[in-house]
């Protein structure tokens, strides 16, 4: 069986090194860059399965070179950095981190949210009751995730892919900022109400006929949301 791969971008070498020696003692495959452009054309050529990625690097920071990832892959990623501000962990999440944690940091740690994000690859398509669901305009089809609004196909992150699943699941159920929270970004994201607001806007943008009068997610106020079949 293929073993998991993780790429590990870091300007600093004895990261690199340590990162590498603690993530293979784990059973993982590791591959390494130093720096941005390297590690986008690691992402292109190796697709590891999950990237760990710090921010201050040269040439292209972490910022720029999630960005670009986001362009032609959904790998996740777990943003590793000294650079422990809420402002950039909110911008690293809304470009589409999977997870964020500060240097320094416990190696236990990471490895168990490197766990978390693996364990959540998986299940979301062991859950789908069924292989297709319409909401209105809304074509959801879990097998082939394909999403298809108003006749044409609709390109999700896989943030937002993972939202809407959820939601699509519990169709006319309450669903709690914490349970989804927890379940797309992991427990320790329950209380991150904003980064939910922020995504749960961007696929309202995608999938709703107006988003700021949605007709299939709807807000509960200080509780969660709740998609439904539209009325005619």
């Amino acid at each position: 069986m293929k073993r998991f791969r993780i790429l590990v971008v870091d300007d600093e070498e004895r990261i690199l090194n340590f990162l590498r020696a603690k993530l293979k003692a784990s059973g993982y495959d590791v591959l390494t860059a130093c720096n941005g452009s390297e590690g986008l054309e690691q992402a292109q050529t190796q697709e590891p399965d999950l990237i760990v990625l710090d921010l201050i690097m040269p040439k292209m920071d972490g910022f720029e070179m999630l960005k670009e990832l986001r362009s032609f892959s959904a790998v996740p990623v777990i943003i590793l950095t000294a650079r422990g501000a809420d402002i950039d962990k909110i911008k690293g999440l809304t470009l589409g981190a999977d997870d964020y944690l500060a240097k320094p940091f416990n190696p236990d740690e990471l490895v168990a949210r490197i766990e978390t994000v693996r364990r959540r690859l998986a299940p979301t398509e062991r859950r789908k009751a069924h292989e297709q669901l319409s909401l209105g305009d809304l074509t959801i089809d879990f097998k082939k995730r394909l999403v298809v609004v108003r006749g044409e196909e609709t390109h999700l992150t896989r943030i937002e892919w993972l939202l809407l699943s959820e939601l699509a699941q519990n169709v006319g159920c309450l669903m709690l900022y914490e349970d989804l929270l927890t379940r797309i970004w992991g427990p320790e994201y329950r209380d991150d109400i904003q980064i939910l607001r922020t995504w749960i806007s961007r696929l309202r943008y995608k999938i709703e006929r107006d988003p700021n009068q949605p007709a299939l997610i709807r807000t509960v106020a200080k509780t969660g949301y709740i998609i439904e079949q539209p009325s005619d």
